[in-house]
């Protein structure tokens, strides 16, 4: 193993979304992250393939049925070893498993819980449903997110699940963590999605109260409203970005645009920013996306070509940096952030539910009597023709 997190063991209860890509992130920096999945999953199959489930690789898998008695010991058997758990259901299901924190920090004190939520362990709407979009509607986060006079938009799921949800959960059970090494006592991390997003939100709840920031969406200096700041159409039906801020970014803009500062209004007038985004469009609209590229070349604009999906991994700084790594076949995202001793790594691609069942259960403190009982019942399974 390779990574700042190597010999940090973490186990992961059954979620999706954000606790999971959390894992993902530990496991790239090296943690050793065993995912609890449901047995019925080998059954029924995983909705993604393992080679392109993303948030699961670097993990290995054990399949219990987490209904049966012997299947919740042996997890607290692997709890005993674990530094980490992470869990992502509703509150109150993972006591109801018999692997809520009372019962886990009882086999091992020195254990950091962390559990994702999207409303968080208590308040009036913990026990309600939601997904992302919900999340940042009730944060008002979605509310700033879109174009002046027309509907929200919401961000993928980049905002609230990851953002607002994963991101702050390892940052989160690492702190934990830390303290923990030099106390000898664990702790519960609550993670919630709304809180994230209201933490992600703090400058523009600044820039409210200051009343530097309308209730309007698309009339401030971030969220589109500003001439200098968002995206235009070109000549080939695709978009450049823009985000010249700075009055001498600005400068090489509309230098680059092939424009006169002294004929346009002043760059922060907002009375004149609608005028001001026409006139851009106009301008941006004549040339190819790719003749913009060229203009700009070499100039500090704050300018960039908006690429699709399949373009990203082509790009030359992309392909200079190493930001994709092609892996099992499959173009992956390559771990972030770097590390100039302990690099994290891509090691293995996303386990099948059970796939390791047997050779984790091993090496986490279980006997084989326990794994052969587990075995024969049922309450443990081993994904079909996994080699361990």
């Amino acid at each position: 193993m390779s990574g700042p997190l190597s010999g940090i063991r973490v186990l992961e209860l059954p979620a999706i979304g954000p606790a999971p890509f959390c894992g993902a992130l530990l496991a790239d920096m090296g943690a050793d992250v065993v995912r609890i999945d449901r047995a019925s999953a080998i059954d029924i199959g995983t909705p993604v393939p393992p080679r392109f489930d993303f948030y699961n690789r670097n993990k290995r898998s054990v399949a219990l049925d987490l209904k049966s008695r012997g299947a919740v010991d042996a997890a607290l058997q692997l709890v005993r070893r674990a530094d980490i758990l992470i869990e992502g259901f509703r509150p109150g299901v993972a006591e109801r498993l018999g692997l809520g924190p009372d019962k886990c920090l009882g086999a091992n004190p020195r254990l950091v819980y962390g559990r994702m939520t999207g409303w968080g362990q208590d308040g009036p709407l913990a026990q309600a449903v939601g997904h992302d979009i919900n999340y940042l509607a009730l944060s008002g986060a979605l509310h700033c997110i879109g174009e002046k006079g027309r509907p929200p938009v919401p961000p993928l799921n980049l905002a609230a699940d990851l953002g607002g949800g994963a991101m702050y959960l390892a940052v989160g059970v690492l702190a934990a963590l830390s303290e923990a090494r030099s106390s000898g006592r664990g702790q519960v991390v609550d993670a919630a999605m709304v809180d994230g997003l209201a933490n992600l939100m703090s400058a523009f709840s600044a820039f409210r109260q200051m009343g530097d920031w309308t209730a309007e969406r698309g009339e401030n200096i971030v969220d589109g409203g500003a001439p200098f700041y968002g995206t235009y159409e070109t000549r080939d039906g695709k978009y450049v970005a823009v985000g010249a801020v700075e009055a001498r970014f600005y400068q090489a803009l509309l230098a680059g645009m092939g424009l006169d500062a002294a004929q346009l209004p002043a760059q922060n007038d907002r009375a004149s920013w609608p005028a001001m985004r026409q006139r851009f469009a106009e301008v941006f609209i004549a040339r190819t996306r790719d003749e913009w590229v060229e203009a700009m070349r070499g100039r500090d604009a704050c300018f960039s070509p908006v690429l699709d999906l399949d373009e990203a991994p082509l790009h030359d700084h992309m392909q200079a940096r190493g930001v994709f790594t092609r892996f099992d076949g499959v173009v992956h995202p390559s771990p972030a952030p770097r590390f100039a001793r302990t690099p994290s790594a891509l090691r293995r691609p996303a386990p099948a539910p059970g796939a390791q069942s047997d050779e984790v259960l091993a090496e986490w403190g279980v006997s084989p009597e326990d794994i052969e009982a587990l075995r024969r019942s049922g309450a443990m399974l081993r994904a079909e023709g996994t080699a361990q």
